[in-house]
């Protein structure tokens, strides 16, 4: 199969019907101006031949990390497959209409505690996260919940995803794609 987001699709579709938790959870590595590396766990909500959406605060560490440096790298394992996909690339916020779409379709809790959490931040109390909470479902209990001007979604943008299924005698099979002048090439990779 020549085109990565083709095999992606297929991949995350059996994920879909086999995994028994989250299969769209994914590690994003980050890298902050120090050199350090972070990674954490989040939600993929979307994915075209533009790239890999996930949303978030961004004032969150990630948030920060990412106006410093754009790259970053995702890992889905998806044990219960015996499967990962490692993608390398750049993000690139998205537009707000559809940050928008996405914020208006989660339940109208998340929505309110997205403007309750300070993402990242110390927190000297749960009591204080709780207050926050209260303060916001009593502003926004009714009607609409507008998006926080601090949250939206990044497009990873891929130049690279690797492909890995278990095979025995640890001799797992790896496809690499790399994106080049002539659109994605792909090369088999020693385990």
């Amino acid at each position: 199969m020549d085109d990565p987001f083709e095999r992606f699709a297929n991949w995350f579709a059996e994920a879909e019907q086999r995994e028994p938790n989250n299969p769209g959870a994914m590690s994003v590595a980050t890298v902050d101006t120090h050199g350090r590396p972070s990674s954490r766990m989040v939600l993929l909500r979307g994915f075209d031949a533009r790239g890999f959406v996930f949303y978030t605060n961004l004032e969150s560490r990630k948030g920060h990390d990412l106006r410093t440096n754009a790259y970053v790298a995702l890992c889905f394992h998806w044990k219960s497959l015996d499967r990962q996909v490692r993608i390398e690339g750049k993000t690139q916020i998205v537009n707000a209409e559809e940050a928008d779409a996405y914020f208006a379709s989660r339940p109208k809790d998340s929505q309110i505690g997205a403007w309750a959490s300070k993402q990242s931040e110390p927190l000297t109390a749960r009591f204080e996260l709780e207050t926050r909470v209260a303060k916001y479902g009593v502003l926004y209990g009714i009607g609409k919940v507008p998006r926080p001007p601090f949250w939206s979604g990044y497009r990873v943008v891929p130049d690279a995803i690797e492909f890995w299924e278990e095979r025995p005698f640890r001799l797992h099979d790896r496809t690499q794609y790399r994106l080049g002048a002539d659109g994605w090439q792909s090369t088999k990779l020693f385990p």
